[in-house]
């Protein structure tokens, strides 16, 4: 089965938005896929972007897909989203809001854009949905969001309280504050729905995600970590968003996790896919430990963007298993498989 059947057979049974869809962050993984998927639903949108650039991006993505004629049909909007004057006009006209925009950084000098970006941003968005009436929110948070399991828990489910005695990344606190925007926005009676997807697995951004990594699988990569943690086709991603929009769901978060696999199982597909010798060093923890006090120094030392932090070095040797019980039970869905995927997006 070739990629772009994957993306466009989707099992769902769509209506179509009576009113134009805003959606931030058009110029990333998801929304750039949910673009595609909107459009092709012959829905109307409006997307945000914060430079040409951005967008270049995107229409990159069309013509991969080969819809190339599809993406004159978005309407672009520039505004960021910690910008009200710019918020302002992006919502005219708005009555659903998938809300894809956030910046993903492990730089501990990141931490105040982190929150700015993710925190305040999103309670901008919160603040215009409740003023414009919006009827729906969709927002893409990740499930660095989800909470930290106790000494007899083993599972990471929607349920798991975060706990703020334990340590977390900037990037965590961030999306867990944006959470906490969009309950205070249910609390004032904004109806929406959070997903938080694990690593996000897709085509088309070689810069970010599985797109950087297969960059560096593809250029010899010789090191692995047996972490677990949970991974999902970005196309799963689009199509369980579009579904709680337009169900009766609201008010609820999910986790959407197509499978939990090792990196050295998620490495090795990448190396078969590409015809390359597979990693076969293992990174052992007190080596990664030795690994990311080293890069601290050397990045204080030469004033260099870091490579590897505690947070990257942790969560590549610690098990985390997700839970994807609740959204099936509600959708009633079955996920791609991330390995034979991952296969597929190396071909195309």
């Amino acid at each position: 089965m070739t990629l772009s059947i994957h993306f466009l057979a989707f099992e769902v049974d769509l209506y179509t938005f009576a009113s134009m869809i805003l959606l931030t962050g058009g110029t990333g993984l998801v929304g750039a896929h949910l673009l595609l998927r909107l459009i092709e639903n012959g829905e109307k949108v409006r997307a945000t972007y914060r430079n040409k650039k951005g967008i270049t991006k995107t229409k990159n993505l069309f013509s991969y897909y080969k819809k190339e004629a599809l993406f004159n049909n978005i309407e672009w909007k520039q505004a960021d989203i910690t910008k009200i004057t710019q918020l302002e006009e992006a919502f005219i006209g708005i009555e659903y809001v998938y809300h894809c925009a956030g910046l993903i950084s492990f730089q501990p000098s990141d931490e105040n854009l982190l929150r700015k970006t993710n925190i305040e941003g999103t309670a901008n968005i919160v603040n215009f949905c409740l003023a414009h009436n919006i009827k729906k929110l969709c927002y893409v948070s990740s499930v660095a969001a989800l909470g930290d399991l106790a000494e007899h828990e083993h599972i990471v489910t929607e349920e798991i309280e975060w706990n703020p005695e334990k340590p977390h990344s900037d990037y965590a606190i961030s999306k867990y504050g944006a959470e906490m925007e969009i309950w205070r926005g249910q609390q004032e009676g904004l109806k929406s729905v959070i997903i938080n997807p694990g690593i996000i697995l897709g085509p088309g951004f070689n810069d970010q995600g599985s797109g950087l990594l297969y960059q560096r699988v593809a250029h010899g990569m010789h090191f692995y970590t047996t972490g677990i943690t949970g991974f999902i086709a970005v196309p799963d991603v689009v199509k369980i968003a579009i579904q709680l929009m337009k169900s009766p769901i609201i008010n609820q978060r999910y986790t959407l996790v197509s499978q939990n696999s090792s990196y050295q199982e998620v490495l090795n597909s990448m190396s078969d896919a590409l015809g390359v010798k597979r990693p076969s060093i293992h990174a052992k923890k007190w080596l990664l430990e030795i690994a990311w006090k080293i890069d601290k120094l050397s990045s204080f030392l030469f004033r260099s963007k870091r490579k590897m932090t505690k947070y990257m070095a942790r969560a590549s040797y610690t098990d985390r298993i997700f839970s994807n019980e609740k959204i099936k039970a509600d959708l009633k869905i079955s996920f791609i498989d991330i390995h034979q995927y991952l296969k597929e997006i190396a071909k195309v």
